[in-house]
């Protein structure tokens, strides 16, 4: 059996698609199992191939990127989405990472750029580089009124140490940087986020950086 990443395209443009299929099979240990052409064919799609990863387009008619992100990981808690977006300033890169998306892209990304990509959310980590999350500030910062997840209220079961790795997740640090960073083995770190991870209720490490934004533990500026 294959051990590729298998991986969904999800684009209304058939250009796009077909680009992005060209490239992705010609990259190592990445295989195109199938494409989409919205949301709503998206989510079926998910549930008949099963793919590592979801390259999911936000704009589509019929049912959007961030709807269906959030139907896909209702229904698979381990589905990993990569959203694509033509601006990284974009307002819905925010809601599909709270929909449960695992990161972004840009379209224009090379090649390279979008198999590393889809490698890094295949692996589990968030495709969060501290490039992209200080981009993302301008929008939790515009977003400051907004509800506040139930999860909030549970902030006090982290111990310090645990609210320490979980700002420095928020910041875009790998587990590696963050054990260089605090001085302990990166197994450690590992422990930390898988326990905040849990005491919050969050599915991954992307949802844990919208929490540390909108819980204030991360703050413009």
């Amino acid at each position: 059996m294959s051990d590729d990443i298998r991986v969904l395209i999800v684009d209304d443009q058939m250009m796009v698609r077909e680009g992005f299929s060209v490239l992705l099979n010609a990259m190592a240990g990445i295989e195109v199992v199938g494409e989409a052409v919205d949301g709503r064919q998206a989510v079926d799609r998910v549930a008949e191939l099963r793919p590592d990863v979801v390259l999911m387009d936000i704009r589509m008619p019929e049912m959007n990127g961030i709807e269906a992100t959030r139907e896909i990981v209702a229904a698979d808690a381990e589905a990993k989405v990569l959203v694509l977006t033509t601006f990284d300033l974009d307002e819905y890169v925010y809601q599909a990472l709270r929909a449960g998306a695992s990161g972004f892209l840009l379209k224009d990304a090379s090649a390279r750029q979008l198999a590393e990509g889809v490698r890094v959310v295949a692996s589990g980590e968030a495709l969060l580089a501290p490039t992209v999350t200080r981009r993302l500030i301008t929008e939790f910062s515009k977003l400051a009124h907004a509800p506040k997840p139930p999860a909030l209220a549970r902030i006090g079961d982290l111990t310090e140490r645990e609210t320490e790795v979980l700002v420095l997740v928020a910041q875009g640090l790998s587990n590696a940087e963050i054990a260089a960073h605090l001085l302990v083995a990166e197994s450690t770190v590992k422990t930390h986020v898988s326990r905040v991870l849990v005491k919050l209720g969050l599915r991954d490490r992307t949802q844990a950086a919208v929490f540390a934004y909108e819980a204030r533990l991360v703050t413009p500026g």
